[in-house]
């Protein structure tokens, strides 16, 4: 045990004197918050090596973080490297730990003391974006992001995980927004796009929103009904412009992050919150973009990844990582689409976009066309981690939509 501590005190000690160097820097400015993140991260370490459970958790969010700042900060990995903490047979070691941990083990940080609030916008101007980088917002939800990336790496959709009690009443949730669409169809009208029957879709949702989001939080934690539900309602599309994109996808994973942050949802469910949650909420919103011929949100057109939806071709690709047969140049054949879309979320995208656009791939897709080139699944999971960050979170016009309360907080990160 001696070892981990010398170790974790070391390593803590080498991140807070990177993170002070580099926080006053404009040019580093994107990689303050995960600096940040890791420092807090290694404090945690320090305070948890007692609880083997809470301290495997840890330890897989901050693998996530070192990655992140391995893409972004070119660091060398012998910078940033842990002795024997982030490899492979110690994991495993620390999983044969675990086995006689209770579930109380893997409870969240304490939000008891958490006074909740309805999200508002913060982010008005241009140089507001500066603020946004260096929030615990950012920091919170880019984590979020990656570590779901490392849970689903080499893993099919059809693999076996656990489904929670909290997962269950999510799909529920979500089996209800597909009830509405049936019971709301399209009325006729001149405008081939952005169907008028979607206003009365989300107005049943902006109704019922917090009645729905309640069953799904913990009995000591309905206070945060309000604040939670902003992000359900903000995740299906704008009902005055009719449109969807990849702002409304973010509200969406902001949504499952703050259910993670009120212990809703543990640990134990990273692969189903992919697998179940978010991929029913993708059969979800293809449903309501067909029904109601939503518009793109923001759409960059061919030279935009997709016109609606980002994270299932980061989570996607990450599934392939080591894949033995295909590889990303597979993905444009339509016989692999056809044959393995079920187990791999990247195929079901592919096919849902082979199903709205006629055409040679290469034009009406070129970004993806581009990306069956990349010889390697890790190149493209790499690749789409940056791109998602200068195309989506970095650009005003998709986060001055973003809202911020006391789970997701425009508040700086703490070192």
């Amino acid at each position: 045990m001696d070892r981990w501590m010398d170790s974790a005190k070391s390593q803590y000690n080498h991140l807070k004197a990177l993170y002070n160097k580099t926080k006053n820097k404009a040019d580093k400015i994107v990689n303050y918050p995960v600096l940040s993140v890791a420092c807090s991260l290694f404090q945690a370490f320090l305070q948890s090596l007692s609880n083997p459970s809470w301290f495997l958790k840890l330890l897989h969010q901050f693998s996530s973080v070192l990655q992140l700042i391995h893409l972004h900060d070119g660091l060398q990995g012998s910078d940033i490297a842990i002795t024997g903490l982030l490899q492979r047979r110690d994991r495993q070691a620390w999983q044969t730990t675990l086995m006689e941990s209770t579930p109380e083990d893997e409870a969240p940080a304490d939000t008891a003391n958490v006074t909740f609030m309805v999200p508002k916008k913060e982010i008005s101007m241009v140089p507001d974006m500066g603020k946004w980088k260096r929030s615990q917002a950012y920091a919170d939800y880019m984590g979020f992001i990656l570590t779901l990336n490392e849970a689903v790496k080499a893993k099919k959709l059809t693999c076996e995980y656990q489904v929670s009690e909290t997962v269950e009443k999510l799909l529920d949730l979500l089996e209800t927004l597909d009830r509405w669409i049936n019971e709301t169809p399209p009325v006729d009208q001149p405008s081939r796009f952005g169907n008028k029957a979607y206003r009365t879709w989300f107005a049943k949702l902006d109704k019922e929103a917090e009645a729905l989001v309640l069953p799904v939080l913990p009995a000591d934690k309905c206070a945060a009904a309000p604040e939670v539900a902003v992000y359900l309602k903000e995740s299906v599309g704008n009902p005055t412009r009719i449109d969807y994109g990849t702002g409304h996808e973010a509200a969406f994973a902001a949504f499952l992050c703050c259910l993670c942050k009120v212990g809703a949802l543990r640990v134990d469910d990273q692969l189903a919150i992919v697998f179940k949650v978010f991929n029913r909420y993708l059969l979800v919103m293809r449903k309501l973009q067909r029904t109601y011929r939503m518009e793109p949100a923001g759409s960059q057109g061919v030279w935009g990844l997709d016109d609606f939806q980002f994270l299932p071709f980061i989570w996607g690709s990450s599934q392939f990582i080591d894949h033995p047969t295909l590889e990303p140049r597979h993905f444009i054949d339509e016989r692999v689409v056809n044959e393995h879309h079920q187990d791999y979320m990247f195929l079901e995208c592919i096919k849902f976009i082979n199903e709205m656009k006629t055409g040679p791939f290469a034009e009406h897709s070129n970004q993806l066309w581009n990306i069956s080139a990349v010889p390697a699944w890790s190149k493209v999971n790499q690749g789409l981690i940056r791109m998602y960050k200068a195309e989506c979170l970095e650009k005003f016009p998709v986060i001055q939509h973003f809202k911020f309360g006391s789970l997701l907080s425009i508040q700086p990160v703490k070192p």
